[in-house]
């Protein structure tokens, strides 16, 4: 039944990438039949429970299974915790799978979030636009929303939309506009002092304010210098929160 389902899935997907463009940020969406496996892999990692900690996003926090899983075992491991993120995610893919049991029979204490770089810059073709800032903040504000009202005891650790180098000035550009506003969402939300917002994206510049490969080799993905820089940076917080 699992096997058809996912046949059935395909050709829905196929259906839907032709209407990619016009999809909402806040329209929760699905990808294709392997990003289904994986998300059904994390649904049953909800279903044990036991999870005191939660990462949620895109490749820059599913990486830390690779280039960061020396920095994750020393930081993150013995405090239970999980990593749900996902490569190539946007916001409304993130959106989909807490709308379809990512989150039931889990309480974590903290919900690490960051999500929203891939809906910037522009498609692989290098000239269709991607979401335009205001599009990206509706989206980021929308998955904080789902997350308090399935997990209101949880905390929420906002992170801002890492530093990238590898779309141009003008992707930067639309990043700095989107954590200029995302910093702002205690002020507007109701969400109050269970959501917090941190920026370490300073931490991972070099002395000239540029990004270097030795940080993030390809100028978006963190080596594992790169993931120890975000574990001190936000271990601060991350230990009130948790407390």
């Amino acid at each position: 039944m699992k096997t058809l389902n996912r046949i059935l899935l395909a050709g829905l997907f196929s259906i839907l990438a032709f209407s990619a463009l016009a999809e909402s940020t806040t329209n929760p969406v699905p990808r294709d039949v392997k990003w289904v496996a994986r998300h059904e892999g994390f649904v049953q990692i909800a279903k044990k429970g036991g999870v005191d900690l939660l990462f949620m996003g895109d490749s820059i926090t599913d990486f830390w299974r690779n280039r960061g899983s020396n920095v994750w075992d020393k930081y993150y491991a013995p405090r239970n915790a999980a990593n749900f993120g996902i490569s190539a995610d946007r916001t409304e893919h993130v959106l989909w799978r807490m709308d379809n049991g990512e989150l039931e029979g889990i309480k974590p204490k903290v919900v690490v979030l960051m999500i929203g770089t891939n809906n910037t810059g522009k498609e692989r073709d290098g000239k269709t636009p991607r979401n335009q800032p205001p599009e990206v903040i509706q989206g980021v504000t929308a998955v904080v929303d789902d997350l308090r009202a399935k997990l209101p005891d949880s905390k929420i650790l906002l992170l801002a939309i890492f530093p990238r180098a590898d779309g141009g000035p003008e992707q930067q550009t639309q990043i700095n506009l989107i954590n200029k506003s995302l910093a702002n969402i205690q002020r507007y939300s109701s969400h109050g002092k269970m959501v917090t917002f941190l920026d370490i994206g300073p931490k991972f510049l070099g002395a000239d304010g540029q990004l270097h490969k030795d940080v993030m080799p390809d100028l978006l993905h963190p080596s594992e210098h790169g993931y120890e820089i975000w574990a001190e940076a936000m271990e601060p917080t991350l230990k009130k929160m948790l407390n």
